[in-house]
C-alpha cells in the first residue's frame, strides 16, 4: 500500500494539475473571446466601409439622374419655345398673305371673281376624274 504522504503528494499534484488545466482553459477561453471580438470589429468595419461605398454610389447616381432630368426639362422648354416661335411666324405669314389677297380683291374685284370661277371650274374637273 502507499504511504499517506504519497497519497497527499499525489493529491497535491493532481490538484496542481487540475488548477493548471483550469488556468489553461480559462486562458484559452479568453483568447477565443478576444479573437471573436476582433473578428466582429473587423467585420463591422468592413460592413461600414461597404455601406459608405454604396451610399456614395447612390448619391452619385441620384445626382446624375437629377442632372439628366434637369437637362431634359431645359431641352423640352427650348423645343417648346422654338415651336411657339415657328407657329407665330406661320400665323404672321398667313395673315400677311390674307391681307395681300384682300387688297387685291378690293383693287380688282372683277378679275378676282373671274379667277375664283376659273379655279372652281378647274378643281371640279380635277376632282371629277
Amino acid at each position: 500500500m502507499s504511504k499517506p504522504e504519497d497519497r497527499v503528494a499525489t493529491a497535491a499534484t493532481a490538484a496542481a494539475n487540475t488548477l493548471s488545466a483550469a488556468e489553461r482553459i480559462e486562458e484559452r477561453a479568453e483568447r477565443v473571446k478576444q479573437a471573436t471580438s476582433d473578428a466582429v470589429d473587423r467585420t463591422k468595419e468592413a460592413v461600414d466601409r461597404a455601406a459608405d461605398k454604396v451610399e456614395s454610389g447612390l448619391h452619385t447616381a441620384t445626382d446624375k439622374a437629377a442632372h439628366g432630368a434637369t437637362r431634359a426639362a431645359e431641352k423640352a422648354e427650348e423645343a417648346k419655345l422654338r415651336g411657339k416661335e415657328a407657329y407665330d411666324d406661320a400665323v404672321d405669314r398667313a395673315n400677311d398673305w390674307l391681307d395681300v389677297a384682300r387688297d387685291y380683291v378690293r383693287e380688282k374685284p372683277v378679275q378676282s371673281i373671274a379667277m375664283a370661277i376659273a379655279a372652281g371650274w378647274l378643281a371640279g374637273r380635277i376632282f371629277r376624274n
